[in-house]
């Protein structure tokens, strides 16, 4: 395989490489730095696959850890550089296609899965290598209480050589001999060793069953144990250990002495300390980070009956503002800075507070009265945050969104908990921010099912979920039917039928709304097509399709028209595009430039929803319109008789104004015969509504129903 220059199996190479540079030096590998490199690749891959799947695999990185110690990668430094390689570059070389918080958010916990896995392989090599000794001295000890006996300088020699502690007491527990290398551990003299008991050797992190295993060996109830103990050396100072006790006996088989074997573990405690301090701790702020917060959330959410607990989900308003203006330095400080003072907000027990990533924190309350305390802890934050941070010789005022979430334990997830305070904190946000706003179940449920929504559009088009309706146009003047308005609607399969309202707006905002509409445009102008052949005698009929106000900045409007209508031979009178009145306020030449050059085409813009804007109706002069759609609102008044006499006048002076400029005038929303006939009166041109049709299939053109919809 060839890989191009920035291609993934390249960027995979860079990260190895660099990956192999910063460990090498610290490695007790025989290979060379290139062999070691080869030897990264394909732990470098295991990690980038790791950081895509749908679900992490925490085995992964426990793997990658592991194999760092079969690679001889066992100095903790090793581990350390490994860490900080893998926290700057594997999301920049493997993570371009993704989500980048989440992605950071994976790898930060595919280090922490690193980390447990060198940790317990490590462990797993100390303890094979402790058997081993352990093992030996067994074998030997016959060979060294006989030494005791009788040739002295063959003991010393052995005891003296050890790179271990050793020490040997009686049964009593006085001690007899101890090693130089257990000396150095401890930072004594040999003076200090002797005359001590091992029974004064205890520490309070000391396992229960420690000397329970003592008190067995010395008793000749067990010939060996082995133990992770910690001692204090005379400088305060705790040294921890792998220690193994074994029981000496005389040449008669009786218990005589005990023999202990040391290994100073106590840097390795240490790492393995830090290392789960960092992968559960934010690096900049020091706060607990999204892996320990959850440890925390679910361990509250399963707690016993009577316990409950409170969550405060807190986003900063406008901190990618000050973000952007002062960069990145500038807004790391300011976080610092907020997470310092959110510390101080939650110092009661069962209180924590968390970074999530970016501007993102949360709070967390637990106990069986939270209901009060969480919104006593939400009140304490927006106090935090009033006064102003000084950032570079600035004082910035800083102010948050927050959800609540407060309830039982027991009875929801760690996820879905998350999901309602992130949903009612943009719902606070919504508001106008610098408020907390509490869940809502209906609110959470909207959201969600907004979502779903948004979720399904990409791939609903691909699947054939959406379908168009048609409701007629008719001429007032001889009621015959002259066209239809184009509605799209979508089949969902789990939410049925829904309409254009519930997925539109959705789809304007993920930018689905251009391939969506120029699949709409393509379908309609077909329909019209057909209805031209089938319906000749009928006279010529138009099909009329709403553009969104997305749809008029994409700069393949007309290009998409063109190809659209050449493709299906349709001429372009055919066609009618509707705009909204609100669309088109204040429009500058640049917006209205592709209006006109459909309108030049032949293509009929229709001014859709007039009288709702509050555009001058000068500006209709310069607008590429040929219709005006009048609001359903100007008419409803007409569905009674006699009609309210503004409303006629407002309604008759747009008639004739739009005559004045020629322009056609089409009304919605007709609903009865009476409101149909004022308004042919008037000297209105079309009408579409409920009285003649409502949406339908495109075979149900001609078939008006002419019942009032009131009825």
């Amino acid at each position: 395989m060839i890989a191009e220059p920035d291609g993934q199996p390249d960027r995979l190479r860079r990260f190895a490489t660099i990956w192999s540079r910063a460990v090498f030096p610290v490695t007790s590998t025989s290979l060379t730095r290139p062999e070691f490199e080869e030897q990264l690749l394909p732990l470098a891959r295991r990690l980038s696959q790791a950081l895509h799947t749908r679900t992490l695999d925490a085995g992964a990185g426990k793997a990658v850890g592991a194999a760092l110690v079969a690679a001889h990668c066992t100095d903790p430094d090793a581990l350390t550089r490994t860490l900080d390689c893998v926290d700057a570059y594997l999301v920049l070389y493997c993570g371009e296609d993704g989500d980048q918080e989440e992605l950071r958010a994976r790898s930060s916990r595919l280090q922490h899965a690193m980390a447990a896995g060198f940790a317990e392989a490590l462990r797993e090599r100390t303890l094979a290598e402790q058997e081993a000794i352990s093992a030996a001295a067994l074998q030997a000890q016959g060979v060294v209480a006989q030494a005791l006996h009788d040739t002295e300088a063959r003991f010393r020699a052995v005891f003296e050589g050890a790179a271990i502690g050793i020490g040997i007491a009686d049964l009593e527990g006085n001690i007899l001999q101890v090693n130089g290398a257990l000396l150095r551990m401890f930072g004594i003299t040999d003076t200090m060793a002797y005359g001590r008991k091992v029974q004064e050797w205890t520490h309070p992190e000391d396992a229960p069953q420690t000397w329970k295993l003592y008190d067995e060996l010395v008793r000749g109830e067990r010939e060996h144990y082995h133990v992770e103990k910690a001692f204090y050396r005379p400088d305060g100072t705790v040294l921890w250990t792998n220690l193994t006790v074994s029981l000496l006996r005389d040449a008669d088989g009786n218990p005589q002495y005990q023999l202990a074997l040391m290994e100073d573990t106590t840097e390795r405690r240490l790492l393995n300390l830090r290392l789960r301090y960092e992968a559960t701790h934010d690096a900049l702020t020091g706060l607990p980070n999204r892996t320990f917060f959850f440890e925390r959330l679910e361990k509250a959410l399963g707690a016993s009956r009577g316990q409950r607990y409170g969550l405060c989900y807190l986003d900063l308003d406008g901190f990618k503002t000050i973000n952007d203006s002062l960069g990145h330095a500038a807004g790391d400080r300011l976080l610092v800075e907020v997470a310092d003072r959110l510390q101080g907000c939650a110092t009661a027990p069962g209180e924590m507070v968390a970074r999530l990533g970016g501007d993102e924190f949360v709070a967390l309350t637990t106990g069986t009265d939270t209901e009060r305390e969480v919104d006593e802890l939400a009140a304490r934050i927006m106090n935090a945050l009033i006064a102003p941070i000084s950032i570079d010789g600035r004082e910035l005022t800083v102010r948050g969104s927050i959800g609540i979430v407060e309830g039982p334990a027991g009875e929801r997830s760690p996820a879905e908990v998350l999901r309602s305070a992130d949903i009612t904190m943009y719902r606070a946000k919504s508001a106008g921010g610098n408020r907390f706003e509490l869940a809502d179940e209906e609110a959470d449920a909207r959201a969600i099912t907004r979502h779903g929504l948004t979720t399904a559009l990409p791939t609903a088009l691909d699947r054939g979920e959406f379908f168009i309706e048609y409701q007629p146009l008719v001429h007032l003047g001889d009621g015959s039917v002259r066209g239809a308005e184009a509605l799209v609607r979508w089949l969902h399969p789990q939410h049925g039928i829904l309409g254009p309202d519930r997925f539109i707006p959705l789809a304007e905002h993920t930018g689905l709304i251009v391939p969506l509409g120029r699949w709409v445009l393509e379908q309609s102008v077909r329909q019209a097509r057909e209805w031209r052949e089938r319906y000749e005698d009928a006279g010529p009929l138009r099909i009329n399709v709403n553009l969104s106000p997305c749809q008029l900045t994409h700069p393949g409007l007309v290009q998409d028209t063109v190809d659209i209508l050449e493709r299906t031979g349709v001429d372009p009178d055919a066609l009618c595009l509707e705009v909204t009145e609100s669309a088109l306020i204040g429009a500058d030449d640049d917006l209205l430039k592709p209006l006109r050059r459909l309108a030049e085409m032949g293509v009929d813009i229709a001014l859709d929803d007039f009288g709702t804007g509050y555009s001058n109706l000068a500006n209709l002069r310069r607008l590429p319109v040929s219709i005006l759609k009048l609001d359903r609102s100007f008419t409803q008044s007409m569905q009674q008789f006699p009609a309210d006499p503004v409303d006629l006048k407002i309604v008759e002076g747009i008639v004739a104004l739009a005559h004045s400029l020629d322009l056609a005038v089409t009304v919605e929303g007709v609903e009865t015969g009476a409101q149909a006939e004022q308004l042919r009166i008037l000297g209105c041109d079309t009408a579409q509504g409920w009285y003649y049709a409502r949406p339908g299939p495109p075979d149900r053109l001609h078939e008006l129903a002419l019942v009032d919809a009131t009825g």
